[in-house]
């Protein structure tokens, strides 16, 4: 595709909301995940060293 100019590029006929949208959430969801895993994995060592955390035994 050939665009005249930067303006077009970005509306990418009638559809940028819908591209740069979908691209906005990838990117978020790409960040959130390494984030939330790294909450996660310290959340589960955490109550693993706590022999008073009700999550393993019942």
């Amino acid at each position: 595709m050939n665009w005249a100019s930067w303006s077009d590029f970005f509306s990418m006929r009638g559809y940028g909301l819908y591209v740069w949208g979908s691209y906005a959430v990838t990117a978020a969801l790409m960040l959130a995940e390494p984030w939330l895993v790294a909450r996660h994995r310290r959340q589960a060592l955490h109550s693993a060293a706590d022999p008073t955390s009700q999550g393993a035994s019942s």
